[in-house]
C-alpha cells in the first residue's frame, strides 16, 4: 500500500512536471510566431534611434504647368539628451545662436527623451545659424533636413492656395482641402545606441523619405496675374473696402482665375490678421447682388415665355407702386416707352418687377433655386457660404419685386458666376472646381483626373442663346458699352447694389458690379468684377467695375486664343465714347485709289509697285477713327 501511495504521487508529479513543459513549449511557440515583431519592436526601440527626415510636400502648378507652391530644403535642430555631456555649456551656446531663453534651451538639453526636437526655434533654421551650430561640434546636437513651403509669386492666388503651418500642416485653401493629398510621408536616419544613449559604431539604416502628391489646377496664372494687377489698380485709383474678381469657362465649371482683396503672403503668413487670411470673398462674402442679378429674371423669363424681347413693350415713368411701396428706376423720370430688350440695355428696374409680376413668386424663385442660388456650389475649398434667400411662403408682392431685380435677397461671387454659366452655356448647370488633376510625385503621370460635374439643366438652348444676344446688346447698346471690345463679340450685365447696415440702405454706399462674357455666340470665359464702395467716383457699375472686366477679357483673348469675329453687334457710340471704324479692304487698288477709300486714316506705305498687296489692320476690322493703316506695294 506504501509504494502503490508513492507511485500514484511520482505520476501526478510528473504528469504536473509535463503539463508545465508543454505551457511553456506552447507559449515559446506563441512568443517566436505570433508576438516576434510587437517584442521585437519594443526590443528594437530600447537600442536603436531615428534622426527625421522631413518629406516634400506635394507641388501645385496652373493649368499650364507652372509651379504655384514648391518647397525649400532648410534645416532644424534636434538634439539626443543622452549623448550631450556639458549640458550648461551646450544650452548657453544654442541659446545664444538662435537668440532664445537660456533656461528653456537648458530643458530642451536635459529632456528625459531619446530624440527632442527645439520647437519653435530650432526650426527652419537659415543656412547661417545652421552653420553655427554645426561648427560648435557638440556630440547630441544634430542637424536634419527639413522641408519649408514657398509660394514664388508670393500674394497671387493666396486665398486659393492657402498656407502651412510650421509643421507642414495644411492650414487654409487648397492646402487644407487636400491636405491628405498633399502631405507626405517623413524618413529618417536609423542608428543603434547602447543603455546610456551613446552612439555604437553600427550600420545605420536609411528610410528614404515619401513626397505628396502633385495637383494641378483649373486656374490659368497669366488670366489670374490679369486679374491681380486690375485689383491692384482698383486699390491705388478708389480705395474701396473690398474688391474682388473671378473668372469661370461657363462650359465645364474650371476656375481660371480667383482673386480678392485685402489679400496676404503666404510666405509670411504670421503677418497678417485670422480675419484677412479666412476671409476668401469670391465664395464667402454674401451681399444682395443688384443688376447682376437680373439676368436670372430675364432667363426665368424667356424660359417660361411671359416676355417677348422684341414685340412687348413698357413704359418706365421713374417709378413703379408695388403693394404701397414706390420702387425707383435708377434713371430720374425713367425712360419712357420701351421694349423688354430695351429694358435689359437699360437696366430698368420696374420693367424687371413687370417681368417678376408675369412670372409669379413660386415660378421665380423654383428657377433661382434650380439655378443654385440659396446653396453652395460645391468648389473644392472651405469656408464656403450659402446666400440667403426669402421663404417663399413668406413673399408678398414686395419681396417678389426687389428678388427680380437683385434685392432683398443675399448671394456669394461664386453663385452668381456658376448661374450665369448655366444661362449661357445652353442651360446647363456645373459644379465649379479648382484641382483638375493629381500627379505621381517622382514621374508627375496622372493618377486621377476631375471630370466636369453636370448638376442639372435648367434651361434650353434656344433660351440660352437668347439671354446671350440680350446681354450682348447690353454691352453694345446699353449699360455695359464700357466692356465693349472691337472686332470681338461681348456680354455682359452691371450691377449697383446698395449696402445694408442694421438692416436700413446706407446712403452713398455700394457695391459696383460687372458680369461679362465673351465670345457672346460661344462663351469660353464667364468675368465678374465687384467693388465695395469704392471712393470719388459715379456710383455705378457700368463705369467703374465694366473697363475692368474688359481688361481682364482683353488678356483672355491671346490667353484662351479667342479668334476675332465680324458678326458681333455694333456698338452704338455716344459723345464720350472713342469711335471705331470699320476698315475697307483697299488690297488689289492703286495707292492713289486705296488713300481715297481710307479717307481720315493716316496712311503709311512700303515696297515698290503701283498696286496694293497687303493692308494692316486687315480688311473689315474695326479701329481707332484716325488710325494708322500700313499697306505694302507690289
Amino acid at each position: 500500500m506504501f509504494f502503490s501511495d508513492i507511485h500514484t504521487r511520482i505520476r501526478f508529479f510528473f504528469l504536473f512536471i509535463l503539463c508545465i513543459l508543454i505551457i511553456i513549449v506552447i507559449r515559446v511557440f506563441y512568443i517566436q510566431v505570433f508576438d516576434y515583431q510587437k517584442l521585437s519592436t519594443l526590443a528594437e526601440s530600447l537600442w536603436s534611434r531615428e534622426l527625421p527626415i522631413g518629406a516634400d510636400r506635394g507641388e501645385i502648378y496652373d493649368r499650364n504647368g507652372k509651379v504655384l507652391a514648391t518647397n525649400i530644403t532648410t534645416t532644424s535642430l534636434v538634439l539626443i539628451p543622452n549623448q550631450i555631456q556639458n549640458k550648461e555649456e551646450v544650452a548657453q551656446k544654442l541659446s545664444e545662436i538662435l537668440n532664445s531663453d537660456y533656461e528653456d534651451m537648458l530643458a530642451h538639453v536635459s529632456k528625459k527623451t531619446s530624440i527632442e526636437r527645439v520647437h519653435p526655434e530650432g526650426r527652419q533654421l537659415s543656412y547661417d545659424i545652421a552653420s553655427k551650430i554645426d561648427e560648435l561640434g557638440y556630440d547630441g546636437v544634430y542637424l536634419v533636413k527639413e522641408s519649408k513651403r514657398y509660394y514664388p509669386y508670393s500674394s497671387v492666388l493666396s486665398h486659393v492656395l492657402g498656407y502651412v503651418g510650421i509643421d507642414n500642416q495644411g492650414l487654409s485653401g487648397l492646402e487644407l482641402t487636400y491636405d491628405d493629398y498633399l502631405t507626405g510621408k517623413n524618413g529618417a536616419i536609423k542608428y543603434f545606441s547602447d543603455g546610456k544613449g551613446n552612439r555604437l559604431e553600427l550600420s545605420e539604416v536609411y528610410e528614404e523619405p515619401q513626397n505628396g502628391i502633385n495637383i494641378q489646377l483649373t486656374i490659368d496664372l497669366d488670366i489670374q496675374l490679369a486679374a491681380e494687377r486690375e485689383l491692384d489698380n482698383i486699390m491705388s485709383k478708389y480705395t474701396p473696402e473690398h474688391a474682388l474678381i473671378l473668372a469661370m469657362d461657363p462650359d465645364t465649371g474650371e476656375i481660371l482665375a480667383m482673386a480678392s482683396r485685402p489679400n496676404f503672403d503666404p510666405n509670411n503668413y504670421q503677418d497678417y490678421t485670422t480675419e484677412t487670411i479666412n476671409q476668401n470673398l469670391p465664395i464667402w462674402m454674401t451681399y444682395e447682388p443688384g443688376s447682376t442679378f437680373k439676368i436670372m429674371t430675364l432667363a426665368t423669363s424667356l424660359e417660361e415665355q411671359t416676355v417677348n424681347l422684341f414685340e412687348d413693350t413698357y413704359y418706365d415713368d421713374g417709378s413703379v407702386n408695388v403693394d404701397g411701396a414706390t420702387i425707383h428706376c435708377w434713371k430720374s423720370g425713367g425712360h419712357g416707352a420701351q421694349t423688354f430688350l430695351e429694358v435689359v440695355e437699360n437696366s430698368c428696374n420696374p420693367g424687371f418687377v413687370e417681368l417678376g409680376q408675369r412670372l409669379g413668386t413660386n415660378t421665380l424663385m423654383s428657377y433661382i433655386t434650380n439655378f443654385g442660388f440659396g446653396s453652395k456650389t460645391g468648389i473644392d475649398l472651405n469656408g464656403e457660404s450659402n446666400g440667403i434667400l426669402f421663404q417663399v411662403d413668406k413673399m408678398g408682392p414686395v419681396e417678389l419685386a426687389t428678388t427680380a431685380f437683385g434685392q432683398g435677397i443675399s448671394v456669394t461671387p461664386i453663385q452668381q458666376v456658376t448661374a450665369v454659366s448655366a444661362a449661357i452655356n445652353g442651360g446647363t448647370l456645373y459644379e465649379p472646381y479648382l484641382v483638375s488633376e493629381m500627379l505621381e510625385p517622382e514621374t508627375n503621370s496622372i493618377i486621377y483626373t476631375k471630370e466636369p460635374v453636370m448638376r442639372r439643366k435648367v434651361i434650353s438652348g434656344e433660351t440660352s442663346k437668347l439671354v446671350r444676344y440680350a446681354l450682348e446688346s447690353v454691352v453694345a447698346n446699353g449699360s455695359g458699352r464700357s466692356a465693349y471690345i472691337e472686332n470681338y463679340r461681348v456680354g455682359g450685365k452691371t450691377g449697383t447694389a446698395q449696402k445694408v447696415s442694421n438692416g436700413v440702405y446706407m446712403d452713398g454706399n455700394y457695391i459696383l458690379s460687372f458680369m461679362g462674357f465673351m465670345p457672346a455666340d460661344d462663351p469660353e470665359i464667364v468675368v465678374y468684377v465687384a467693388i465695395d464702395h469704392p471712393q470719388g467716383v459715379t456710383q455705378y457699375g457700368g463705369v467703374v467695375a465694366a473697363p475692368v472686366v474688359k481688361s481682364v477679357l482683353e488678356t483672355a483673348i491671346s490667353v484662351l486664343g479667342i479668334e476675332p469675329s465680324q458678326d458681333g453687334m455694333e456698338k452704338e457710340y455716344n459723345w464720350l465714347d472713342t469711335k471705331y471704324v470699320q476698315l475697307p479692304d483697299v488690297t488689289g487698288l492703286s495707292l492713289e485709289e486705296a488713300k481715297k477709300n481710307l479717307k481720315g486714316f493716316s496712311v503709311e506705305y512700303s515696297g515698290v509697285g503701283e498696286n496694293v498687296i497687303y493692308q494692316s489692320p486687315s480688311a473689315n476690322t474695326y479701329i481707332k477713327e484716325g488710325g494708322t493703316v500700313k499697306l505694302m506695294l507690289g
